[in-house]
């Protein structure tokens, strides 16, 4: 480990390396449940520098975990034992020019999705990723991870986004598919390989990003329903009504709601209504001359008619919009801060979120009776935060875990769904994987993964692992 270090230092200058005891920031995930503590965190500034910690690691047969804003959920971004090295990409983060006649923009894998955000202000194009996270997420994270979002149904998830990627392979190897083309079927489709791969197959260091023109109208609204039946019901109608300009549909519960207005306390409530479902909808168009409140106030008032919306009201101003998207955005953070809680990420096909809602809560009920339940997420996708609080009164799950994780997992399993729906695997969903996914799925994964990293160098600990 010493010769690899002072190699490693050499490579990457005092800036680019940090040896162990200063590791401890790049040590843990985000959950704080994961992490070992790396024998020093590599900080490269440019691709060749990339190419080069990755030679001497594989050289030396050392693991390589790549980090973005480490923001995941299930431990995708840290070690799995002690000793490997942490390969940190925020020092890559240059972003390139808009290309407006192509619709598209390169940019290194460390830039901050907020500030790529902020660079395409003004240019009369967008990138359409949207999440909780944005602050500090970075691109190569969320290409690893295949993130999703809140405009996923509309624009796609990340795999859509992307059109070029250039990567490192685990012996150094630079693969260089920076091509801003969409259509390009010259053999396999690499660039979507390597999305969603977690860093276990390459790690991503430039790629080259799909833009869509930025709206010059929204409309916004924030509804009141009695359930996720009549949720389900009016989505589908706004979907027929609105069409491609529908951009957001996002549905959250009582409790998640009441869990965010007690504990984040900037937030208000604007109904005088409150129901047993909410939805949070918005459709957009670079269009000025499209009548999207027409077509948001018609469907409405359709909704209400129907006894499906119980109250709502569209937003009258920027201000107005931003305050009941956080409503939505904030409800992970009013969970956190009432203690213990459980999150599971799935998806079911949309027309059977009801179902999966009411079954999911009978079986959950009756592993830990009282236990509170809180899903939320993408509606017009399928998309759920299952997301789970002890009973009042008590401090933790009471063992239950594990056997509520499963519960939960195996239902949307069982609805021709996934367990898995945006957060990936890591290493927290290794064994749910490996109980729900056919042995044929999983054996394909770890073939591609040894035929990529035959040492089992590259995040040997996550998605289809290579080491204990």
């Amino acid at each position: 480990m010493t010769e690899l270090a002072e190699r490693l230092a050499k490579i990457l200058g005092p800036k680019g390396w940090m040896p162990a005891a200063e590791a401890g920031p790049f040590q843990r995930d985000w959950l704080d449940r994961y992490g070992a503590p790396p024998f020093g965190v590599a900080r490269p500034a440019c691709t060749a520098e990339v190419s080069a910690v990755l030679a001497a690691a594989h050289a030396a047969g050392v693991a390589v975990v790549p980090q973005g804003g480490n923001t995941g959920l299930c431990g995708g971004a840290v070690l799995g034992s002690p000793g490997g090295v942490i390969l940190s990409l925020g020092r890559m983060n240059a972003c390139g020019v808009p290309d407006a006649a192509s619709g598209s923009i390169e940019v290194e894998a460390g830039l901050v999705l907020q500030m790529l955000h902020d660079r395409l202000d003004g240019s009369g194009l967008m990138f359409p990723m949207h999440l909780g996270a944005e602050g500090s997420a970075q691109v190569g994270g969320l290409i690893g991870t295949n993130a999703g979002g809140s405009h996923a149904f509309r624009f796609g998830m990340m795999q859509d986004l992307v059109l070029g990627l250039e990567v490192v392979l685990a012996d150094g190897t630079v693969w260089n598919g920076m091509r801003a083309v969409q259509k390009d079927n010259a053999g396999y489709q690499l660039r979507r390989l390597f999305c969603g791969s977690e860093g276990t197959l390459g790690i991503v260091t430039r790629a080259v990003l799909k833009l869509h023109p930025a709206p010059r109208q929204r409309a916004t609204a924030l509804l009141v329903l009695p359930d996720e039946a009549a949720a389900v019901a009016f989505g589908t109608r706004l979907r027929a009504e609105a069409g491609e300009v529908l951009t957001g549909l996002e549905f959250f519960c009582e409790l998640g709601l009441d869990l965010a207005l007690r504990h984040v306390t900037s937030l208000g409530y604007p109904l005088e209504t409150r129901g047993g479902t909410y939805l949070l909808v918005e459709i957009a168009s670079a269009s000025a001359r499209m009548p999207l409140e027409d077509i948001l106030t018609a469907t409405l008032e359709w909704g209400m008619e129907e006894g499906l919306v119980l109250d709502g009201t569209i937003a009258a101003s920027d201000a107005q919009r931003g305050a009941f998207w956080r409503l939505r955005e904030e409800q992970p953070e009013g969970q956190r801060l009432e203690g213990a809680q459980l999150k599971h990420d799935v998806a079911v096909p949309p027309g059977r979120i009801a179902e999966f809602v009411a079954a999911a809560g009978a079986r959950c009920e009756a592993i830990l009776p009282g236990v509170r339940i809180n899903p939320f997420g993408h509606l017009a996708d399928g998309n759920i935060h299952y997301n789970l609080s002890p009973p009042e009164e008590a401090a933790d799950f009471g063992g239950k875990a594990q056997e509520l994780g499963l519960a939960i997992a195996g239902l949307a399993t069982e609805m021709s769904g996934s367990f898995a729906a945006e957060h990936g695997l890591g290493q927290a969903k290794i064994a749910l994987a490996d109980a729900l996914r056919s042995p044929v799925e999983r054996q394909l994964m770890r073939s591609i993964r040894r035929a990529l990293d035959p040492a089992a160098v590259l995040n040997p600990w996550a998605v289809a692992p290579a080491r204990d």
